[in-house]
Order: C-alpha cells, then sequence, then structure tokens
C-alpha cells in the first residue's frame, strides 16, 4: 500500500526509491508503469496525464528483478522483440539492435539463448530490451539483485555510465542503502508506504530527517537523550545511560527536551594514549567486545561502563596494531559530529 505519495522526478535524473521491503516501492513504480492504478491522484510523464493509459501507451521501459527474457529466443530475437511488435521495418530492427548491443558490450552474442550467458549477460540483454525502443523513462525494478557481489559493482557502475550517456531519466528501486548512494542523483527513502525524506545521497547520510532514515541510510550510533544546558551553539546534553556530551548545533529547545543523537561510527575514534584527553572532544571509557575486519576498515563495538553500546569504524591504514577483545579502550569524538533529532 502507498499512502499520499506525492514525487517530482528531473528530466535526465537517476532517481531511486530506497526502503525495507513491503514499504511500497515496487507498488509506486508498477503504478508509474501502468501495471496498477492508484485510487486517487495523477501520473505525469513530461507533462501528460497518464494516469489511466495501459502500459503499452506510456512509453516507458521497464526491467525486472528475474530479467523475464524469453528462453526460446535469441540474445537477437529477445532484444528484437519490442521493436517487432510495435511493426518496425527489419533493416531499422537491424540498425538499432545492433546498435544497443554495441553499446551495452553484447556484441557476438546475437545467436546465444539465454541458458548460455551469464548473470550479467542476462542482465545487460533485459536493458538492451528496454532501452532499444527508446523509453522516455528507464525503470528498474531491484535489477541487480540476483547477480553475485563482485559482478554487482561491476554492472552498477555500467549503468550509471550509460545512464549519464544517454541522459534518459531512470527510476530505481532497492532495498540496498549502499547500491543507491552510490548510482543516484536523488533518494526517495519510503517507510510503511510513505516517503520520509528526499534528497541527494549526501544529504540523507549527513542531515536524516528522521530517526528511521538515521538508522536505514548507513550505520549510526542514535543515542537517546536530555538537553542540559546550552551556551550558543554549544549543547550539553545527559545520554539516558548517564554520560554526559557537548553537541554543536543550530537549535532552539528548551532545558529538558528529549532529543537523539546521532553520531556515525567512522566519527568515533579509539584513543591510542590513555592518558591523554583531546581537547574539546568528548571522552569515554569502554571496552572492545567485538571487532570485524575488513579490508581497510575494522569496526569495533565498545560497551561503556554504563552498557551503553558504541560503533566505531576505523581505517586500517590509520589504525596501527588492532584493538583486541576485551581491551580497555578510550572513545572520542568532536561536539561538531553530532546531529541532533528532536526526540
Amino acid at each position: 500500500m502507498v499512502n499520499d505519495l506525492s514525487l517530482d522526478v528531473k528530466p535526465g535524473e537517476f532517481f531511486t526509491l530506497l526502503g525495507p521491503s513491503g514499504c511500497g516501492k515496487t507498488t509506486t513504480l508498477r503504478m508509474i508503469a501502468g501495471f496498477l492504478r492508484p485510487d486517487a491522484g495523477q501520473i505525469l510523464l513530461g507533462g501528460r496525464n497518464v494516469t489511466t493509459l495501459p502500459p503499452s501507451e506510456r512509453n516507458v521501459g521497464i526491467v525486472f528483478q528475474n530479467y523475464a527474457l524469453w528462453p526460446h529466443m535469441t540474445v537477437f530475437e529477445n532484444i528484437a522483440y519490442g521493436l517487432k511488435v510495435r511493426r518496425f521495418k527489419k533493416d531499422e530492427i537491424r540498425v538499432r539492435v545492433a546498435r544497443v548491443m554495441e553499446m551495452l558490450g553484447l556484441a557476438g552474442l546475437e545467436d546465444k539463448f539465454p541458458s548460455q550467458l551469464s548473470g550479467g549477460q542476462q542482465q545487460r540483454v533485459a536493458l538492451a530490451r528496454t532501452l532499444v525502443v527508446e523509453p522516455s523513462v528507464l525503470l528498474l525494478d531491484e535489477p541487480l539483485s540476483n547477480l553475485d557481489a563482485v559482478i554487482r559493482i561491476s554492472v552498477r557502475e555500467e549503468l550509471r555510465r550509460l545512464q549519464q550517456r544517454l541522459g534518459i531519466t531512470t527510476i530505481y528501486v532497492t532495498h540496498d542503502q549502499e547500491e543507491a548512494m552510490v548510482l543516484s542523483d536523488r533518494v526517495a527513502v519510503m517507510n510503511r508506504g510513505s516517503v520520509v525524506q528526499v534528497g541527494p545521497p549526501s544529504e540523507l547520510y549527513r542531515k536524516p530527517a528522521t530517526e528511521f532514515v538515521a538508522q536505514f541510510v548507513g550505520s549510526n550510533n542514535i543515542l537517546g537523550a536530555r538537553l542540559v544546558s546550552s551556551h550558543g551553539d554549544a549543547l550539553v546534553m545527559e545520554v539516558d545511560t548517564g554520560e554526559r556530551l557537548v553537541a554543536k548545533a543550530s537549535m532552539d529547545l528548551p532545558v529538558g527536551s528529549r532529543v537523539k543523537v546521532c553520531v556515525r561510527p567512522e566519527k568515533v575514534r579509539i584513543l591510542t594514549d590513555l592518558g591523554v584527553d583531546p581537547p574539546g572532544m568528548n571522552v569515554w571509557d569502554g571496552v572492545v567486545r567485538f571487532a570485524a575486519y575488513k579490508g581497510n576498515l575494522i569496526t569495533y563495538d565498545v560497551v561503556l561502563d554504563s552498557g551503553l553500546r558504541l560503533k566505531v569504524e576505523s581505517h586500517t591504514s590509520e589504525e596501527g596494531k588492532p584493538h583486541n577483545i576485551d581491551s580497555r579502550v578510550r572513545v572520542a569524538f568532536k561536539p561538531e559530529d553530532c546531529y541532533i533529532l528532536p526526540g
């Protein structure tokens, strides 16, 4: 179900609908495509009201999660299918198919069947079949979810470069936040059938509008707290577990207000010198309870003496020797790295 959804996608924009399963992403995409009709409101494509038009009259192309290739047709026949349905001449079909196959690195695979292709090649064929009819809007419903991790990264980079070269308006559906951040000009975060926040990836990451966005877009430490005092833009907070911290934020909140303090794990440092507190930083004591090595990153779970758990993310090049499990550490973060949400 989708509730009171209103979106304005710009011409040539790569726009992503991001959210957990069941939040309404695919339902929204299917309404744009014409497979579902909204109970109220209008769908405009290029200023034209297409709300009641069937999919065949909307000039949109859609790539599904499972690619939906015809198994008994060759690559050429799959790509050419939409042109044949539209009664293009054979010479025009050959020219268009050859052009889009060259563009997507499929030249030489014309006579292959889908079962003879890799997952990445099948995805390219599905995309070529959609692009060959030159749609005004490209709709992509989690098209990379069936690919393994390495191929997925490669194909999404190719997809972004292709979209930028063609300048085609693209609406993309995914639950993968990293995919959304890498591909998109703007992202609409959805939850329970509604759009929670719309903006460029960097804005969603740095300035989440709600606790849901703060949790869903990237990892975050979200601390319940109470405002104790304020001195200009310096807000003194008491965390629910008893710790005190200073945050810098231009907010007009009365003393005693409940807030959520967000601190990204990469903004939290583990101090190498336990005897020296960096000036102006929030410093707390704790114990390393978990560590995950991720190549260029190490992620720690640090549990403070009060029981508060913090995620810390360090670059291995800056880390030196990793911290052992159960070792005592001091963690520190700057007041300006705290983002405040009203409680």
